[in-house]
């Protein structure tokens, strides 16, 4: 039977579980003097689900999907859903394109929260730049679906920052927690709809996917023009990575072939995107957009990992449906950032696809399905994830 071994690992005070690696274990075989082993097969760090179910009243205890609704500040009245699986924690938000807000691996904060702080909607997330307001970055927001970036006007209409999709809450709103085998399966769904009197009807529908025992999210969107009409597309997936798993000892893994600065602030960065500096006062963000090297199926990654901590985050995707990468550091002092951003567009936005007839269009009652997964690493699996860098990197150059 083939496992994976978890080993523990004291020191210091500390406790924990780090991934080592997979073996063939034979029926009987003990466990070594001094080193507890838990297997997992199939998601379950037990033998299988009966054997789990024993050590556990309800599966609450270890893993659950809740609603919740925020009560203060500007998350009042916000829905949302909390979710445990062991060590990984997380948010969505309902009032908010199912859109993830804070993320925590192993009881450490991953994600990145804006000086506004967890919000719901308000009067000015859609009002030019002044929507920058409303951006509190969290572990994810979905930008789209007619803009990406900075505002603009075209054809006689205002499209703000970072598109409309990301505060447009979600109908057919669901969650579910139920064994499938011996998987133990946690699912968020939902519809978020942009349209217009006259104007567009574009459909985003959302599963968010984790199973007990394996530290992944994995988020599947399917979009479908419900119009009459040919109609433009943007979309963005803005993936905020922040303290403590991002600082100056955090290594940035991304298979780059080619590193473009967006303008001369990021410029003067470019011989170092891949590192991450203490913060400094009042420093410009950089913007790099990336040529991102790919397996022969297309598949492609980009990591933040952090060697004292002994964790990382792993950002999966397709780039036959996500074509365009950008990295977003900043070091600013307050704003202490690093975003990875797959798009199916430019981080130069719609004017700039406009003028070069690139501008991404959806025929009527077309549908397009894009994943993302978000992998959650420890132990010796930064290792791996070092390796696959050369890997990839070595491939582009044979």
């Amino acid at each position: 039977m083939r496992f994976t071994v978890l080993t523990e690992k004291r020191s210091e005070g500390q406790a924990g579980f780090c991934e080592d690696k997979t073996l063939i274990i034979s029926p009987g075989r003990r466990e070594s003097a001094g080193i507890r082993i838990i297997m997992r097969r199939e998601g379950v760090p037990m033998a299988d689900q009966k054997e789990l179910l024993c050590r556990v009243g309800s599966m609450q205890q270890l893993a659950y999907v809740r609603p919740v609704t925020y009560e203060e500040g500007r998350a009042r009245g916000m829905r949302a859903f909390e979710v445990k699986n062991g060590p990984l924690k997380f948010s969505v938000m309902a009032d908010k394109c199912l859109d993830l807000a804070e993320v925590s691996f192993c009881g450490h904060n991953i994600s990145f929260l804006a000086k506004p702080g967890l919000m719901g909607r308000n009067h000015f997330d859609t009002n030019g730049a002044e929507a920058q307001r409303s951006i509190m970055g969290g572990m994810l927001f979905t930008c789209g679906l007619e803009n990406i970036c900075a505002p603009c006007q075209a054809e006689g209409k205002d499209f703000p920052m970072h598109g409309r999709i990301r505060t447009t809450p979600s109908e057919h709103t669901g969650a579910d927690a139920r064994w499938v085998g011996d998987r133990y399966i946690l699912t968020v769904q939902g519809t978020m709809r942009e349209a217009e009197l006259f104007g567009e009807n574009l459909v985003l529908r959302r599963q968010i996917t984790t199973c007990y025992g394996e530290n992944r999210i994995s988020i599947e969107d399917e979009i479908t023009n419900e119009g009459f009409r040919r109609e433009p597309m943007m979309l963005l997936y803005h993936i905020n990575v922040g303290y403590p798993l991002l600082c100056e000892d955090s290594e940035i893994l991304i298979p780059s072939k080619k590193a473009v600065p967006r303008d001369e602030a990021a410029k003067a960065g470019l011989t170092h995107w891949n590192q991450m500096e203490a913060p400094k006062d009042e420093e410009p963000e950089a913007v790099f957009l990336h040529e991102m090297a790919a397996d022969c199926e297309g598949n492609t990654f980009a990591c933040v990992l952090n060697r004292k901590l002994g964790i990382g985050l792993k950002v999966e995707y397709q780039v036959r449906e996500l074509p365009y990468f950008m990295q977003w550091k900043s070091v600013a002092s307050g704003d202490y950032v690093m975003g990875l951003e797959p798009a199916n567009s430019s981080v130069y936005g719609k004017l700039y696809h406009i003028k070069e007839n690139s501008l991404h269009k959806m025929e009527p009652f077309a549908v397009e399905r894009k994943k993302i997964v978000l992998t959650f690493l420890s132990g010796g699996e930064l290792e791996a994830e070092r390796s696959r860098l050369k890997e990839f990197l070595h491939r582009t150059t044979t």
